[in-house]
């Protein structure tokens, strides 16, 4: 795991929603986002997360897997059938099969308990500021991107392989979109996740955790993987000619 070499700029204000069933976590992850600048809502349990998201329409939602009512997963995996709100999980340590679950339901982070607050007011911070760098592009910059038989669009924010459109999450997009721009050059995790994710730290398994869903919706055999390969010792390269041709 790389650790921060600089302190990020803080992110524009937001609206966080804080879902813990433990009122001391609860009130201390409140206190540090309030004092951040954004404005922050709580719930206790599953079905107060989801009502409270309906309601509210959070920027970002803070949730911990272990809830009454409805577990983290399913609030997660009902929160982003909605829209792709970031999410950051709270997990306890050793609980490795759920962050993985979490993260291939579109969660953008985790956070293990006992954590830093001021460490996950900085994984807020570069959510945030990632989630919103989306903006831009959607708004009209930049061409569309070609390789592999993939035409991604970033002022849409579709793509589409073989005639055929992409069910993308927000970091797989990004994740594509960055690969499809630098091919055939090898990228290591940690290089991935500074340029695409925006983190001077967190755990690399993010990363091998989005590189395989992505495989699974834009290989012919995600199991031998030609687009996206594993460079041994190094991380991954995009070969944009491999699927051309390829029905």
């Amino acid at each position: 795991m790389s650790t921060a070499t600089r302190t990020p700029r803080p992110a524009p204000p937001a609206r966080v929603l804080v879902v813990d069933d433990d009122p001391t976590v609860a009130e201390v992850v409140t206190g540090y986002l309030t004092r951040a600048g954004h404005s922050v809502h709580h719930a206790a349990d599953g079905p107060a997360a989801l009502d409270a998201a309906a309601r509210h329409e959070p920027d970002l939602v803070v949730l911990d897997l272990m809830l009454p009512g409805i577990d983290g997963l399913e609030v997660c995996r009902r929160l982003r059938a909605e829209r792709p709100v970031p999410v950051i999980m709270l997990t306890a340590r050793g609980d490795e099969d759920d962050r993985i679950a979490g993260l291939e339901l579109g969660a953008d982070d985790y956070v293990t308990k006992p954590f830093s607050p001021r460490e996950l007011v900085l994984r807020v911070e570069s959510v945030l500021r990632r989630s919103r760098a989306a903006a831009p592009a959607a708004s009209g910059a930049g061409a569309p991107l070609t390789g592999a038989g993939i035409r991604l669009d970033p002022h849409t924010r579709r793509a589409v392989r073989h005639g055929r459109e992409l069910t993308l999450t927000l970091r797989e997009f990004d994740l594509l979109a960055h690969f499809l721009t630098h091919p055939g050059r090898a990228h290591g995790r940690e290089e991935l996740m500074r340029d695409v994710w925006g983190w001077e730290f967190g755990d690399l398994s993010t990363v091998t955790v989005h590189v395989r869903r992505l495989r699974a919706k834009i290989e012919d055999d995600p199991a031998a993987p030609r687009l996206i390969q594993t460079v041994w010792g190094v991380g991954y390269r995009f070969e944009a000619g491999a699927g051309e041709g390829s029905a």
